[in-house]
């Protein structure tokens, strides 16, 4: 857990945190131009660059180790993108527990700079204050947000609970209104949340206009105002995330369940490739599904609840009662199956077909899949016998 508390520090403080973090950004940058790119661990960095890092930028032994770790951190998730590390901003700088210790007893930090050590009070809430009592945080990160402020983002570990066996499954299936929908019959508000996206959409369209348009001062503030909204419905997509992934969690605790979500891995590419309108590639496009899906796994690991992923490939076109393809039109399903013939609410039946592919893959050999499987098509060899004697 990362509990992210402003600090407040003078002039002087504020200029050493400043120094400090240059220092650091040159130190990643300098260590990733000159040792070979293709090593990621973070000792061998260190065992070629150390020294040398240490006495040409005047950082301490601990802070130079940091800056090895984050270059290597930074190269393996670029090496498995595909892509290269371009460099780092001096916005913030790494510490361990010989750089940074939390003072509980005055609600404070104090940290490691290139000169000498600064202490400064945690603006905490009680929230914070909550999390922080009896802890011994050992590491954290000092960085300056885009507001002017310095903050500091205290690493707090604790022991999960292990997730408990469970013979019962949710399936969640994502969606484009409907964020996410239950196969125990829940959606998220999908009307209220496309009228939110549109009037963000509308704005943005608006400002981008305006952006390049009027005199100077017209065309700054409509960048400045564009920056606002930007951030603004970042916020409000993770505040809805989280409130979804949470009810969906806690919804599985109370019943046993574990959850079983669909891994929309490429979605985007997929669905780009398509011809679409604007409007469809907008609302496609503009929403956080594996941000949702981060915090589904994450409240589930928190909770004791197990959280699997299983391919979304056929989920929405297949019928959950026969498994056979149906035809989809927007919200509704119609299974083209004869001896079937369901017809429902096409997310609610994508949401149990990822239920029972979570039970197929959590309970493999002893799900419902295979016991409906063999009763579905004993029953439909049944029919045709009778069609046959008729």
């Amino acid at each position: 857990m990362t509990l992210v508390i402003r600090i407040d520090v003078s002039q002087d403080q504020q200029k050493l945190l400043a120094d400090t973090s240059e220092a650091f950004a040159s130190a990643c940058n300098w260590i990733n131009q000159t040792v070979n790119p293709n090593i990621t661990n973070r000792n061998s960095i260190q065992a070629v660059c150390y020294h040398e890092a240490k006495e040409k930028f005047g950082l301490t032994a601990n802070h130079v180790v940091r800056a090895c770790a984050r270059v290597g951190a930074n190269r393996l998730v670029a090496k498995q993108k595909g892509k290269k590390v371009k460099g780092f901003r001096p916005t913030s700088f790494d510490c361990d527990a010989r750089t940074f210790r939390f003072i509980e007893k005055t609600w404070s930090v104090s940290v490691s700079t290139t000169s000498k050590r600064v202490t400064a009070r945690l603006v905490a809430s009680n929230y914070h204050r909550g999390k922080l009592t009896g802890q011994n945080p050992t590491s954290a990160q000092v960085c300056l947000h885009k507001d002017g402020n310095w903050y500091v983002h205290i690493q707090l570990k604790y022991e999960p609970p292990q997730p408990k066996k469970a013979d019962k499954v949710i399936g969640v299936d994502l969606r484009r209104r409907d964020i996410a929908v239950t196969s125990k019959g829940k959606s998220g508000s999908g009307k209220h949340i496309q009228e939110v996206r549109d009037r963000y959409s509308r704005a943005r369209t608006y400002l981008q206009k305006k952006a390049f348009q009027g005199t100077r001062s017209t065309r700054r503030r409509c960048r400045q105002i564009w920056q606002r909204l930007s951030g603004r419905e970042r916020r409000y997509q993770a505040w809805l995330n989280h409130n979804i992934s949470k009810a969906i969690i806690l919804e599985a605790k109370e019943s046993q369940s574990f959850v079983a979500i669909e891994d929309l891995t490429g979605i985007r590419e997929h669905t780009n490739s398509k011809p679409r309108n604007k409007s469809d590639w907008s609302w496609s496009n503009s929403w956080a599904f594996y941000q949702l899906r981060l915090f589904v796994e994450y409240k589930g690991i928190k909770e004791g609840v197990k959280v699997i992923t299983v391919p979304p490939a056929y989920t929405s076109q297949s019928c959950d009662c026969c498994w056979h393809i149906g035809v989809r039109t927007e919200k509704g399903f119609k299974c083209s199956n004869y001896f079937c013939g369901w017809i429902g609410d096409a997310d609610e039946n994508g949401s149990k077909m990822i239920a029972l592919l979570g039970l197929s893959v959590n309970q493999p050999g002893g799900s419902r899949l295979l016991s409906c499987d063999i009763s579905f098509r004993a029953a439909e060899s049944l029919h045709a016998h009778r069609a046959v004697s008729v």
